[in-house]
């Protein structure tokens, strides 16, 4: 059977097939690309941008001292994190023509459309050609993963570091025990910039010691303990230079952890217990307080704000996983590979889900189990492809129509919803518009921006001035330092409304509708994502909205 399969593959349709589905992968990462570098400027600041900048300098400061200056490894709680995205942001900042916040908005896509090309070749090595294509488009296609890419400077980066070291872990599947040169590298490298942007890269180790299972277990059959044993240590030792070199890149990234061979535990103990002072976000209609959020917050936002053909493949992937697993017919390479694929989309949400440690901001810090559930969506539509084409030839354009649907549903919502794609809700929640009353939405206030854009705009068509001797005043219900970013140096800001010129509130459940002249509203599915009020001359007390018990 097995030279049947390799004749069969080799062949020059197949061939032509294969090609086909690069050449279109390839074409894709080129249009995101250009996407991208047209519209970049279009993403806001939210809550950390600001802090985060100041993280960056701090670190610079310490390189550039020769480790005199230490305040990067006490500031806020952002030395617990690494600051490799922050560091890279402010020496390109030093040698482009952008402003600091823009050339943070151009890095995030610049790494984000990485990732996108680390997650074609991943899965393009777990599903064939067609497999790696199918994954690219879900993941370009996840209005949630395309939005955070460009504007967060944690999780997106700590994501595309994980699907760098899964790569790394399944390339080590696939050439064990002799891996090559270039799988201990990028196994290295992903280990040290997934630990090095947050020590919940560590989980990987779970995926590999887990997932290997079934590949030792077969060596035990094949080779004998003392063989088996044998090869495993070589493999072992092989490893140690890209480990070593992983360590490297984690303590450039994160000086600290390298301080103190305890900091990793440390910052591990520290973000297994909420460590600021708890507040309420909005979930399925209720105010709940962020360290007592319910078991299902993961689960039915993940089920309601991914596409849902990424989610009906995913599932049917992870069904196949277990299904494989006891059978003798599938080769034990490739139940390693999809049981690591599985734990790294499915476990971080198991662990929360039976720990339930506070939960806020929607799904942004799970945003890495993302990729590997694409990977494993592309992977079963190839499979199923492949199975149609065998069985039911006359029901694979109808298989693919159906999946063609699928992506144009996402498609056309991140088209709308541009530039706020991160707070995405798929047809299952009826879209932003269904959501709304029940979800946060911009809780990150990137429709800030806009705002800002819109006020000035609106004085510059009334021909309006600031009053004497004083620049417009502006009360802010959102993130202030970006609001004060996006509006520029013609105005203050600030919470105060009662000597304020204008107010400015994003449409969460936590700013007031003010009985005020709107000046300007940004909306999206008719949805209020921000809105600027004009309050001269009225008595405001207050911005923030008093929610009922």
């Amino acid at each position: 059977m097995s030279s049947i399969t390799a004749s069969a593959i080799d062949t020059p349709a197949r061939r032509s097939v294969e090609r086909t589905c690069d050449d279109l992968a390839l074409a894709a990462l080129a249009a995101i690309g250009l996407i991208a570098s047209l519209t970049f400027r279009d993403y806001g600041l939210g809550w950390d941008d600001y802090t985060h900048a100041e993280y960056a300098d701090l670190l610079l400061r310490m390189y550039g001292s020769g480790f005199k200056d230490t305040a990067a490894l006490s500031f806020a709680n952002l030395y617990m994190y690494g600051g490799g995205f922050d560091m890279v942001a402010a020496l390109l900042h030093k040698i482009i023509p952008l402003e600091l916040f823009e050339t943070r908005r151009l890095l995030g896509a610049i790494v984000g459309l990485i990732g996108l090309g680390v997650t074609w070749r991943l899965g393009r090595r777990v599903g064939g050609p067609l497999g790696g294509l199918t994954t690219l488009l879900l993941l370009a296609l996840c209005p949630t993963f395309y939005g955070h890419m460009f504007m967060n400077p944690k999780d997106a980066p700590f994501a595309i570091s994980m699907v760098i070291l899964m790569l790394g872990l399944v390339r080590l599947a696939q050439e064990y025990p002799n891996p090559s040169p270039r799988t201990i590298l990028i196994l290295g490298l992903g280990a040290g910039l997934s630990i090095g942007s947050r020590i919940l890269g560590g989980m990987a180790l779970i995926y590999a010691v887990v997932g290997f299972a079934p590949l030792l277990l077969e060596e035990f059959r094949s080779h004998g303990l003392r063989e088996s044993v044998r090869r495993f240590a070589h493999v072992v030792y092989v490893l140690l230079p890209g480990l070593v070199f992983g360590y490297l890149v984690m303590g450039l990234i994160w000086p600290w952890s390298i301080m103190e061979p305890a900091n990793p535990f440390r910052a591990l103990t520290y973000f297994s217990h909420f460590f600021e002072k708890p507040w309420k976000e909005m979930f399925d209609g209720a105010l709940v307080s962020v360290p007592d959020m319910p078991w299902s917050y993961l689960p039915t936002l993940f089920a309601l704000q991914l596409p849902e053909v990424l989610l009906v493949l995913f599932i049917a992937a992870v069904v196949g996983t277990f299904m494989a697993l006891p059978r003798a017919d599938v080769p034990a390479r490739r139940k390693t590979i999809f049981l690591m694929l599985t734990l790294a989309a499915t476990l971080p949400l198991a662990v929360a889900m039976v720990k339930r440690p506070a939960l806020y901001n929607g799904i942004r810090h799970f945003i890495f189990v993302i990729p590997p559930m694409a990977v494993l969506a592309g992977a079963a539509f190839a499979w199923g492809m492949n199975w149609l084409k065998h069985s039911h030839r006359r029901w694979q354009p109808v298989a693919l129509a159906i999946f063609t649907f699928g992506l144009l549903l996402p498609l056309g919502e991140m088209i709308r919803l541009h530039p706020y794609q991160y707070t995405h809700f798929n047809q299952i929640a009826g879209t932003v518009r269904g959501a709304n009353d029940l979800f946060m939405l911009d809780y990150w206030g990137l429709a800030l921006k806009q705002a800002s854009d819109g006020l000035r705009e609106e004085l510059v068509e009334r021909q309006e001035f600031p009053p004497a001797n004083r620049k417009w005043k502006v009360a802010v219900c959102g993130p202030q330092r970006p609001a004060q970013v996006a509006l520029g140096p013609d105005f203050t800001i600030g919470w105060d409304s009662h000597a304020a010129d204008f107010a400015m509130t994003l449409g969460q459940f936590y700013c007031k509708g003010l009985t005020a002249p709107v000046l300007v509203e940004i909306k999206r599915d008719d949805v209020v994502f921000a809105r600027v009020y004009d309050i001269r001359g009225q008595s405001i007390s207050n911005l923030l909205a008093i929610p009922a018990p």
